[in-house]
């Protein structure tokens, strides 16, 4: 009878150190196969996630992943397709709309040379203004398919934050004072040196400039930091804490910017990220605040 327990229990044994040693085999599996997949997913290749594991499940699971990511690649390929398809399509027709527009800015400019009714007049104004927003919309969506479609063209340079900053200022200081603005510059002595791409920063820091010109209520404040921080702060009475949320989204205007197309802040987001940095807007007692940090 005690030889019977002892065998007993030296099979339990036996079996439990199997099923440890077995747990043990499923457990490296699952980190090889978790391994695996987060490598593919990152280098983005098109490799398979593969494992060396006796376990069924383990490969049936492998083989599932395998299937998923060639749909997604699929998917993937068929997206940036279509996307760039539409980006080249947008090209375009933004390229052909120039023309007409430019010939209708022609003809509207002889128009006012020719002896005509106040009424007329009045009608010429407005379809004048209607031809420049529609020229700037043009403008914009040309601009922001080319940045979306030039990304190989970055240049990454040693670029003395503090003199681009007061280059883009200087440019459009003339537009502030036709609107009554002085802006308020803090720009620290010690130079803040970053790498980054020259046509992107300057793109960046014109159309922040050009949205306070849209937004401000009358003020302008632009700041420095030493540790590369760059805060526009002006009052901006017109803009909701909802608006804020949605500055960088595509196409998005507020009402009291006038003719604005909605791209100039997404394009900024857009350069500002391919440059490693990070843009955000918020509300602070009726002052919108942009910080870009680089």
């Amino acid at each position: 009878m005690e030889n019977a327990l002892i065998l007993i229990v030296v099979i339990l044994v036996i079996i439990i150190i199997a099923l440890v040693i077995k747990i043990g085999a499923i457990y490296r599996a699952m980190d090889s196969l978790i391994d695996e997949y987060k490598n593919v997913i990152e280098t983005e290749t098109n490799n398979q996630i593969r494992v060396n594991t006796s376990d069924r499940h383990i490969r049936k699971t492998a083989i599932r992943l395998n299937e998923e990511l060639k749909g997604l690649r699929e998917a993937g390929i068929k997206y940036n397709r279509g996307n760039n398809e539409l980006k080249t399509a947008i090209v375009n027709i933004s390229h052909d709309l120039r023309t007409p527009l430019t010939a209708i800015s022609g003809y509207l400019d002889l128009l006012e040379t020719e002896e005509k009714s106040p009424e007329v007049d009045k009608y010429i104004s407005i379809i004048a203004e209607r031809v420049e927003a529609l020229k700037s919309l043009t403008e914009e969506l040309f601009k922001y398919s080319v940045v979306t479609t030039t990304v190989d063209d970055f240049a990454p340079v040693s670029l003395n934050l503090n003199s681009e900053l007061e280059q883009a200022l200087a440019g459009l200081y003339g537009a502030f004072v036709d609107r009554g603005i002085t802006p308020e510059i803090s720009i620290p002595e010690a130079k803040v040196v970053r790498t980054l791409d020259r046509k992107s920063i300057q793109r960046t820091f014109s159309n922040i400039l050009s949205n306070a010109l849209k937004y401000s209520d009358g003020d302008l404040k632009v700041r420095l930091t030493e540790d590369g921080v760059i805060t526009f702060t002006n009052r901006a009475s017109g803009i909701s804490a909802t608006d804020v949320g949605k500055l960088f989204n595509r196409f998005f205007t507020v009402e009291s910017a006038h003719h604005s197309t909605g791209l100039g802040l997404s394009i900024a987001k857009l350069l500002t990220e391919k440059n490693g940095g990070s843009i955000e807007a918020s509300l602070e007692d009726n002052n919108l605040v942009i910080t870009l940090k680089y």
